[in-house]
């Protein structure tokens, strides 16, 4: 236990991969990506993947380590990870996994429960509702559907009354019914960090990589992915807006509209997540300092 699993999380564009990078450098170590997009090959512009001068010669694992012809699912993502993390752990005292995919994130800090996956249509008609209605009609549906987990559980994070209602409405049986009491032991110690900036800058940021993601050729990346598109990592933001345009629906001007609108979105989404998990702690992008008194402390 006297291993320890740096987390650096935080929300699309907030400069998690700089960060990581400068950490990794002073600490001798090297980085687990937790994102659930830049393990594909196939994915590089639309997830703004790091590129190696980005990195800097510091190991990103997890990055071009799978094809989307093979999804990986958070579970497979638990049991390779913690394979990686474990063997760097025979050399390094301090391991750095950094993301934006939260479920990614609590896999390898505490385990799945054995719940099954809901179709992405699912999620994204309950993630709609929820932004159109608000949080409070999906709490009274998850209090009819599944009243032992409503009695328990956090109401007031979105992501999880989301979830447990996905899995209520896919499987008909009680998220409850699924779910593990306790996290799996983990032979490390892990402190959580989480980024933020102030909003207007984080959004400019999103805004800016996206005329950059352009630039570099994104509708061609696109384009040479139409054979895929059923897949579910390109159910996703920076994707399914370009096929949108591809098809028809609506003009170049309304694409990048929607591009930029849809990551502020997912990036608002990421950042509800990891702030209701509680166990976090806030810092700034630039502040490597405070971070790294934390992790001496």
């Amino acid at each position: 236990m006297n291993k320890l699993l740096l987390v650096i999380a935080g929300p699309t564009a907030v400069g998690k991969t700089s960060l990581c990078v400068r950490l990794a450098q002073i600490l001798q170590t090297e980085v687990v990506s937790a994102d659930s997009r830049q393990l594909y090959r196939e994915l590089n512009i639309g997830t703004a993947k790091p590129t190696p001068e980005e990195m800097q010669g510091v190991r990103h694992h997890f990055i071009d380590s799978h094809s989307i012809l093979e999804p990986v699912s958070a579970g497979q993502y638990e049991r390779e990870a913690l394979v990686v993390i474990n063997e760097l752990f025979q050399k390094k005292e301090v391991v750095i996994l950094s993301g934006g995919t939260g479920l990614y994130i609590d896999a390898v800090c505490f385990g799945l429960d054995d719940v099954p996956q809901a179709e992405p249509e699912l999620r994204a008609e309950l993630m709609e509702r929820l932004e159109n209605e608000g949080l409070a009609p999906l709490q009274q549906q998850l209090r009819e559907l599944d009243p032992v987990y409503a009695e328990t559980a956090d109401l007031q994070n979105s992501q999880r009354v989301v979830r447990a209602l996905e899995v209520v409405l896919s499987s008909g049986k009680p998220y409850s019914s699924f779910r593990k009491k306790e996290s799996a032991p983990r032979p490390f110690q892990t402190v959580f960090i989480a980024l933020d900036r102030p909003r207007d800058e984080l959004y400019d940021r999103i805004d800016r990589r996206m005329d950059e993601m352009l630039a570099h050729g994104l509708l061609d990346e696109v384009r040479s992915l139409l054979p895929y598109r059923q897949l579910m990592a390109l159910q996703t933001v920076g994707y399914k807006e370009v096929f949108g345009y591809l098809d028809g629906d609506y003009d170049y001007e309304e694409m990048v509209r929607l591009l930029k609108r849809n990551s502020r979105r997912y990036a608002k989404r990421q950042l509800t997540w990891f702030r209701n998990q509680g166990n976090y702690n806030w810092f700034g992008a630039e502040d490597d300092e405070g971070i790294l008194k934390l992790v001496e402390h």
